[in-house]
């Protein structure tokens, strides 16, 4: 696979300390480690090691460590693809529906503060709400599965459901 001609990481490592030198007001360490780790994946500072093939011998050029942080997109990447794919594997051939609860910005801060419980009663109080709906023969009339993924974006929670219809009572 070829490097593309730039990426996240060439930004940062060309704006990033202007960029957090700018934005203290808010900037916490936690973000500064992220745009550092980010900035280093793949690189010498975080050494490297050389491939060797065990039936030939052949040894490829060297290969930088990744920094394994969750929001690195080089090494988030090939992570997504798999799981994604493998959600895929799990379908049914069924029509799906693309369902989003979100939770108000206001509660941002109470959402920080209780990640966990917060979190649970999106989740919980967002699935009844899917199986009554569903159940009502005057809308869809029928039992449902789906699968919950939630997804965090500038402290705003996304609980979003894919849906497929199994049948009608």
């Amino acid at each position: 696979m070829s490097r593309p001609p730039l990426e996240v990481a060439d930004l940062i490592r060309a704006a990033g300390a202007d960029f957090i030198e700018r934005n203290r007001s808010w900037i916490r360490w936690k973000h500064v480690k992220v745009l550092l780790a980010i900035a280093r994946c793949r690189t010498a500072a975080l050494g490297g090691h050389v491939d060797e093939c065990t039936r030939c011998g052949y040894r490829a050029t060297i290969s930088y460590n990744s920094c394994r942080n969750r929001h690195c997109p080089k090494c988030q990447t090939a992570a997504r693809e798999q799981w994604i794919a493998a959600r895929q594997r799990e379908l049914l051939p069924t029509p799906y529906m693309h369902v989003v609860f979100t939770l108000p910005r206001r509660l941002a801060p109470l959402v920080l503060q209780n990640k966990k419980v917060i979190y649970d009663l999106l989740f919980r109080t967002s699935a009844e709400t899917l199986l009554e709906v569903a159940r009502d023969p005057r809308l869809l009339g029928a039992e449902i599965g789906f699968f919950s993924v939630l997804h965090t974006c500038l402290l705003r929670a996304y609980g979003p459901r894919n849906l497929m219809k199994i049948g009608s009572s």
